[in-house]
């Protein structure tokens, strides 16, 4: 197992990587006691049999710089190959502003093909490869030198298996022509708004059983300050405070240092210093929020006129469409959503791109009285009007 230390060894990797169709690519990271995930192993495979097609890249290593992978990811004649890859793109878009492109990602790939809602890569490994995952090394601590063979094993099983799901869900997809329904999912993923997490919309995050709009300026002054000083020291936001104490807080609206230290669930780090100042400023700025100012609550789906009748039929017809193509029902469409479209509302994800191919289109057939649905044996089918 060969461990790439140096930027000379990845740059030679990843030109040679350059003329394959595709790469997979996993890491191992750490993010218990940060804010930003902390890089500690990429792995990288191309598809060969040669000894050296499956490499590990160390980022921990002294001088070693991650640029040549990152000129492998904008080369677009190279697929990157990931799986479940949010977390994996949110490290490489905070480390250096860059997406892999194109993307295919597996678990998604698996959703569309049949698999199940969000399949696990063992799943996967066991189902297409007719092999199992040693689990012993996951729950490990990848920032410690020097990693073990037992570990090093593990993360390469991470890319190598890969390879083969890979071209069989892509070739699954192409056969089926659902290639354009994983780019429309990926879509995403290569946003940078996903990733972006802006202090002032933390708020929305949090759950509240009230939607007083005086309360909830609070909560949104409190949401904001954490936000801000989690991303700044690079801390977990719930290091600084949990959500059940921000409610409290909320709440009670504490004026000074004294009122703090009356909190039940407040941390004792927070009752003092940095962090009990900004929660004081915090409940003090939402205390004194003007009143056009204060967050706005959407409650238009409390008032939406559902026909019941309708919305029951529409989960027929989403079972029945589920049935067909293999693919789960939540991935098409959600319960609330077809509430939505049982009460007349069409802008919906349901109601557009492949997710209208599958479903949409004879949902609003449905709704408009053009369609029937008619038992037959186990089956549910569709009788035109």
């Amino acid at each position: 197992m060969r461990t790439l230390k140096t930027t000379q060894e990845l740059a030679e990797f990843c030109k040679a990587a350059a003329d394959y169709p595709y790469i997979t690519v996993d890491t191992e990271f750490l993010r218990e006691r940060t804010y930003y995930s902390k890089l500690c192993l990429v792995q990288l495979a191309v598809p060969s049999e040669d000894e050296d097609s499956a490499v590990l890249v160390d980022p921990l290593a002294d001088g070693l710089s991650l640029d040549p992978l990152y000129t492998l990811f904008r080369d677009e004649n190279v697929v990157k190959v990931f799986h479940a890859a949010r977390q994996d793109l949110e490290i490489f878009w905070v480390e250096a502003e860059v997406f892999p492109k194109p993307l295919f990602d597996t678990q998604v790939a698996a959703m569309v093909c049949g698999f199940g809602e969000q399949v696990g890569y063992e799943t996967l490994v066991r189902k297409i490869c007719k092999q199992g995952v040693d689990k012993t090394s996951r729950f490990t601590d990848w920032s410690r030198r020097p990693l073990t063979e037992a570990q090093k094993t593990y993360a390469l099983a991470d890319v190598t298996h890969l390879r083969r799901i890979y071209e069989h869900l892509a070739a699954e997809l192409e056969k089926t022509s659902r290639s354009h329904w994983v780019a429309e999912e990926l879509r995403t993923l290569t946003q940078p708004a996903t990733y972006d997490i802006q202090p002032e919309d933390a708020w929305k995050r949090v759950k509240t059983r009230t939607n007083s709009a005086k309360f909830l300026a609070v909560v949104r002054e409190l949401a904001k300050f954490r936000e801000a000083h989690a991303q700044q020291n690079n801390v977990p936001r719930n290091r600084v405070f949990k959500d059940d104490a921000l409610i409290e807080l909320a709440s009670t609206k504490p004026k000074s240092p004294a009122d703090l230290g009356a909190s039940r669930l407040l941390l004792r780090e927070a009752r003092k210093g940095a962090i009990a100042d900004g929660i004081l400023a915090a409940v003090k700025r939402g205390v004194n929020c003007p009143p056009e100012q204060m967050p706005k609550v959407d409650n238009s789906r409390d008032k939406l006129k559902v026909n019941p009748a309708l919305s029951d039929l529409l989960r027929v017809l989403l079972k029945s469409k589920t049935e067909s193509s293999g693919v789960a029902a939540k991935l098409i469409a959600t319960s609330s959503e077809l509430d939505q479209i049982a009460a007349g509302e069409r802008e919906l994800p349901a109601m557009s791109g492949w997710r209208f191919e599958v479903f949409g289109e004879d949902a609003l057939k449905l709704c408009e009285g053009k369609i029937a649905l008619a038992a037959k044996g186990q089956t549910v089918q569709v009788v035109s009007l």
